[in-house]
């Protein structure tokens, strides 16, 4: 059983492995969202709403960066700068689209604020890994 649990693994090593991180990421962002709308910032006020939602995306973006290009594309690049920036211009679009996706479940709809931000990441770490196969790791140095 191992065995078979392991050449699965081999075979679908990189969706696996960001699936995990991507995961850790999650973590990481409702932690410092939930923080922040729990100790300091009101989610019935929009813009404070937005706030937390940006303060979270900052310290994930963070921790997205250092686990995807180690452990998920095992990247090499030698032009980190240009890598970074990649990432953070991907992450800066799925951003918007979190952005939007809170936008409309909270403030239009009226949904709950916590049940809207885990309908977002679902979006969010879709659309982040897309980006990072096509657009930022796609030219790394192995």
């Amino acid at each position: 059983m191992w065995k078979k649990c392991l050449e699965l693994y081999r075979k679908y090593e990189e969706i696996i492995n960001y699936l995990i991180v991507g995961g850790l990421t999650t973590v990481v962002s409702l932690v410092i969202y939930y923080a922040c709308v729990f100790t300091f910032l009101d989610p019935e006020n929009a813009f404070e709403l937005q706030a937390a939602n940006v303060i979270s995306w900052i310290g994930a973006v963070a921790f997205a960066y250092v686990t995807n290009r180690r452990y998920v594309f095992r990247s090499h690049s030698r032009d980190r700068f240009r890598e970074i920036f990649r990432f953070v211009a991907a992450r800066l679009a799925t951003l918007v689209i979190d952005m939007a996706v809170m936008y409309l479940l909270v403030t239009v709809l009226g949904g709950n604020d916590k049940i809207a931000k885990l309908v977002s990441q679902v979006v969010v770490i879709i659309g982040n890994y897309v980006f990072s196969k096509l657009f930022v790791f796609k030219n790394t140095e192995n």
